[in-house]
């Protein structure tokens, strides 16, 4: 991610005003007191933006962040953060609740009403700021979902919590093409969440269906290796008819059987050119990834690539 704030490089005298520039101008104002003295505080922050998400990748020492009543009012663009916990915990106050964050769970908070985030201890957290228009909810929903942890007992935040900790940190996702194919996804991931949370069937129905494919095509990834992988399966999964499964995925240009082909080849491709490519025969490394025909396995290879699975894996680990 880029750029990159490191306190290391930084001398301790001018580790608070400069963290505070960096937060106040990526993300959101903030009064910021840090736990530890100037010269042990250690903060490593990542940023990036996708579209008009703003993105932030913090490992930090104990640290309370406060959204006053003054800093408020000045918001002049409104937004909503998802603050997603990777290690350690955080309490996050707003709107007369707080909530207690463990590893595995997210909240959101917004910006234009009084919050406090304290961090008791060493941190991995991610931040991402999405302009609260953005996601066109209801005012009333909004405050009904903040300073709430949203996790375990929510299967569409558990996919969440999956995808924005890497859409945080995932570089390649933050510039170009890449980008303009994720906004709308995120977008409609986090009004998944926070609608299927709130309970109200109506709103989370546009959304829900609007994730659909991305839902399915992270299933699909999630289990390439799975010999009984299939249509049927896939389709039950997600509590959706075969006929509706191909539907979806034909909306995103998405042939399933090409998609997961392709997919399983590029794993072999890997494994075949990775540091143990000469641990296991060619034909198991086909197996591994869903070809139980050898032959078919090779004619499918060269077909995408050009080149065998052998003189692929001899190119990366030539014989002595």
């Amino acid at each position: 991610m880029s750029p990159v704030l490191d306190t290391a490089f930084i001398p301790p005298r001018d580790r608070v005003e400069v963290i505070r520039n960096a937060v106040w101008k990526s993300m959101v104002a903030v009064d910021i007191d840090h736990r530890p003295a100037a010269e042990d505080i250690s903060v490593r922050i990542g940023l990036g933006t996708v579209g008009p998400i703003r993105v932030c990748s913090a490992r930090a020492t104990a640290v309370t962040l406060r959204r006053t009543e003054r800093l408020a009012r000045k918001d002049e663009e409104p937004a909503v953060t998802l603050g997603v916990q990777m290690t350690g915990s955080s309490l996050v106050v707003q709107n007369d609740r707080e909530c207690l964050l463990r590893p595995g769970e997210f909240a959101v908070y917004e910006s234009i009403a009084p919050y406090t985030h304290l961090f008791d201890g060493a941190v991995d957290y991610r931040f991402i700021r999405f302009p609260r228009s953005a996601l066109a909810l209801p005012d009333r929903l909004l405050r009904d979902v903040t300073a709430v942890p949203l996790g375990a007992d929510n299967p569409v935040a558990r996919l969440a919590f999956t995808y924005f900790s890497q859409l945080a940190v995932s570089d390649e996702l933050h510039h170009g093409v890449h980008a303009d194919a994720v906004v709308e996804p995120s977008v409609e991931l986090l009004r998944a969440v926070l609608t299927s949370q709130h309970g109200n069937a109506r709103l989370a129905r546009a959304p829900l269906e609007a994730t659909l494919s991305l839902r399915i095509t992270r299933y699909i990834r999630e289990h390439l290796a799975d010999p009984d992988l299939s249509a049927a399966r896939i389709a039950a999964a997600h509590d959706i008819s075969v006929r509706h499964l191909y539907a979806v995925l034909s909306r995103s240009g998405i042939r399933l059987g090409d998609w997961i082909r392709t997919r399983r080849l590029a794993e072999c491709r890997r494994e075949l050119a990775g540091p143990n490519g000469r641990l296991r025969t060619i034909a198991a490394i086909g197996r591994r990834w869903g070809f139980a025909d050898a032959t078919h396995f090779s004619k499918a290879f060269k077909q995408a690539y050009g080149s065998s699975p052998r003189a692929w894996r001899e190119t990366h680990h030539p014989r002595s």
